[in-house]
């Protein structure tokens, strides 16, 4: 029983992937709880840049937690959010332009968050996760393609330990931060990476 879970529940849980997670609503027995391991958890962005190079940036460090449904994974849920500023570009100048008001015109509290609002189960280790992605104050549906990694038992920290990834692609006009489209593509390529260990 406790194999089939992990291959049929556990990933679902990636839908999260950045992040520090807000409460969720009290699950029923069957419900568990993981904590994103902050160390291994990381969501990078890509974009095109004139056809000639592309740039990349990063988000990581986040903590947070995944609360799902182990006798109906489908209907799970979860809800993250971290700071628009915890963006990492590798050049200040970069950032500072993305935080200006030509793009998030970002205050120190603003914030990125998701919401599920569907899971389909595709597949013994994969799962479409839909959910409302709020970027820039704008609130639009996403969808992200999510895969179990691994599942088990943690080789040195001795505890359930579970690594995802996920990955989806954004139009930033959506969210209204298309300058210099299409010259820069309005495409961003986001990919997920995350581990989460059951919490004690």
């Amino acid at each position: 029983m406790q194999a089939r879970f992990r291959r049929t529940a556990l990933p679902l849980m990636l839908a999260i992937a950045p992040l520090v997670v807000a409460p969720f609503a009290s699950g029923a027995a069957a419900a568990d709880r993981y904590v994103l391991d902050a160390s291994h958890s990381q969501i990078l962005f890509s974009y095109d840049h004139l056809g000639y190079s592309t740039t990349y940036g990063l988000f990581s460090g986040f903590d947070g937690e995944i609360v799902f449904d182990q006798d109906d994974p489908a209907a799970s849920s979860v809800t993250v959010s971290f700071p628009v500023r915890s963006m990492l570009t590798g050049w200040e100048a970069r950032f500072s332009h993305f935080m200006s008001e030509d793009f998030f015109d970002a205050a120190d509290d603003e914030m990125v968050s998701f919401v599920s609002t569907g899971i389909a189960v595709t597949g013994e280790d994969t799962a479409l996760i839909t959910g409302d992605l709020t970027l820039n104050e704008i609130t639009r549906e996403v969808v992200l393609d999510a895969r179990l990694n691994a599942a088990g038992m943690h080789p040195m920290e001795e505890r359930e330990w579970a690594g995802f990834d996920a990955t989806t692609t954004l139009m930033r006009s959506d969210f209204e931060l298309g300058m210099f489209a299409p010259f820069v593509s309005d495409e961003v390529d986001v990919v997920i990476s995350i581990e989460a260990m059951l919490a004690e």
